[in-house]
């Protein structure tokens, strides 16, 4: 393609993404209010963790103890629903715009260059939804240590934004921080970090992977970085594991010859089909008594038809 086709290729990928992601957050703002057959709202959805903390821990606005969210503004229900609504929607979306991605780059890569693509981009998905989870039942006991350190003297009653970007905000650092095992092992996959770079240095990874959970957990709270580091460890663990298992793959494809030193001979091949293996050798051509005696005394040797004859030469 040229350059002229190749933006109204992606001209058109990008507003079939746009698309997808706009019907997806049409379907997110009627979610939020409204119920698909047992599926409970989006509002109750993410509203669930905050109001399962104890009734004392929470300002009840009503007689009813019904557990609501304070909005300090007209335009703020309307402001939070949509931007939540715009979330869902990238998220509902995501098979359409990875879809479209991968369209365009796809014709750019070889086979095993897509191959590997797929594999890490289906991981990646799964590492980020993981996290996601996994941070959406532990915002719940972070969120009953914060706002009940305060004891009986004082009710949390928050208000929906800074509710919602504390939840989001959750979301996206457990989701992101998942993928640090995949870039371990796509550094190992290209050859920049082997497993014997990073296997005496577990101490210190391990170390700079809670510092890193104590920094950018948004409520500081000590279970939640807790278990943020705890699985971070678990799964670079695990990609320390695919790196030595990579390596020692690759080293069994390796020919020895790469290894040896540049100023020795490399060994032979002496193996069975290798390319120093002994061979038979071939039968003799018989020279005629009249080609012995030759009175010019001029060298004149005889090969088999098809052959060149190097008479001359000689």
């Amino acid at each position: 393609m040229s350059i002229v086709e190749h933006i109204k290729e992606f001209r058109r990928r990008l507003l079939i993404s746009l698309a997808g992601i706009l019907i997806g957050t049409v379907v997110g703002f009627i979610w939020y209010d409204s119920s698909f057959l047992s599926f409970p709202t989006l509002g109750e959805l993410l509203r669930d963790p905050y109001c399962s903390l104890p009734a004392e821990a929470r300002y009840a606005f009503s007689e009813s103890d019904e557990c609501r969210l304070l909005a300090t503004g007209p335009f703020d229900p309307f402001m939070l629903r949509l931007k939540v609504s715009a979330l869902v929607g990238l998220v509902l979306a995501s098979p359409v715009w990875l879809s479209q991605l991968w369209g365009f780059i796809t014709p750019g890569l070889m086979k095993n260059e897509r191959r590997y693509t797929a594999v890490f981009v289906s991981i990646a998905v799964l590492l980020f939804v993981g996290g996601a989870v996994l941070a959406y039942f532990v915002v719940s006991y972070g969120l009953e240590f914060l706002l009940t350190i305060g004891g009986d003297t004082q009710a949390a009653a928050l208000t929906g934004e800074r509710y919602f970007n504390f939840l989001l905000a959750l979301l996206m650092i457990f989701g992101v921080s998942f993928e640090v095992p995949l870039v371990i092992g796509m550094l190992n996959v290209v050859g920049i970090l082997t497993y014997d770079a990073i296997k005496d240095k577990r101490r210190m990874i391990i170390m700079i992977l809670f510092v890193f959970a104590a920094f950018m957990t948004p409520g500081q709270d000590p279970f939640t970085m807790l278990v943020l580091a705890l699985s971070l460890t678990v799964l670079v663990e695990l990609a320390i594991q695919f790196c030595r298992f990579n390596d020692k793959r690759r080293a069994k494809k390796r020919p020895e010859w790469l290894d040896s030193d540049d100023l020795s001979a490399s060994p032979l091949d002496t193996s069975s089909g290798g390319e120093d293996a002994p061979r038979p050798v071939s039968t003799p051509t018989p020279v005629a008594p009249s080609e012995m005696n030759n009175p010019s005394n001029e060298a004149s040797i005889s090969y088999k038809t098809g052959r060149a004859d190097f008479g001359d030469v000689l």
